[in-house]
């Protein structure tokens, strides 16, 4: 098995994150929902990481239950669910300060895998 490089790492297919997985790798999962459609983030030391297919293309999932199954399948026991941030209403023009990826973070709600 080779050694996932995790430094300059920004996408990861469900094969490398259970190798990572097994070398150590211990990332802040995030799982961003955006009108139904969710996405994974794997937060680590070197940046963020997407979940993609074999092909590169980041991988969608219309509800969260196949990623619990999927997530947790590997060991993975919780993250955390964020919604894209939508600030502001356009149709009125109310002006708005979107919210940092940190505090996305620290604001989500947390979700058990396993």
């Amino acid at each position: 098995m080779s050694t996932i490089d995790l430094t300059d790492c920004r996408k990861l297919t469900y094969k490398q994150l259970g190798q990572a997985l097994h070398q150590g790798f211990s990332p802040i999962v995030e799982v961003e929902s955006l009108d139904g459609i969710y996405t994974v983030h794997f937060h680590h030391a070197h940046g963020v990481a997407d979940l993609v297919d074999e092909h590169g293309k980041v991988r969608t999932f219309m509800g969260t239950g196949e990623i619990r199954d999927l997530l947790g399948d590997l060991g993975l026991t919780h993250g955390v669910l964020t919604c894209a941030d939508q600030c502001g209403d356009e149709m009125i023009g109310v002006p708005g300060k979107p919210i940092t990826p940190d505090e996305m973070l620290t604001y989500g709600t947390r979700i058990a895998f396993r």
